[in-house]
């Protein structure tokens, strides 16, 4: 199974060079992070005629995290147990049979607390 991972820093200003490194690349998983776009806004429909599903957790400005899989995910998590209330868009765990896939934007230079 090939895995990759890409901070795009923004999925929309990077979508040709997204679209064709999938295409040259070919991986059966890709985790995207710093989206900076909301669900509905997301390619999903360009991804999904090159063969792969999104999972999105996205957010408007900021943050933003999606998986890219060959099949279709039996399940998906968009929150860090305990964090049920975090208004962020940082993660995702996406269930490919009895493998889990997370993925996790962390950024540095928030005060904590």
């Amino acid at each position: 199974m090939k895995l990759a991972t890409w901070n795009v820093n923004s999925v929309r200003a990077r979508l040709d060079r997204l679209v064709a490194w999938l295409a040259k690349a070919s991986p059966d998983v890709l985790c995207l992070q710093e989206l900076k776009v909301v669900d509905d806004d997301f390619p999903t429909a360009i991804l999904s005629e090159l063969g792969y599903h999104a999972t999105v957790h996205g957010q408007k400005t900021y943050n933003g995290v999606a998986v890219l899989t060959r099949v279709t995910p039996a399940s998906t998590v968009r929150r860090l147990a305990g964090d049920d209330d975090d208004p962020q868009a940082r993660f995702l765990d996406v269930a490919l049979g009895s493998l889990h896939v997370l993925c996790a934007y962390v950024p540095n230079g928030q005060e904590v607390g």
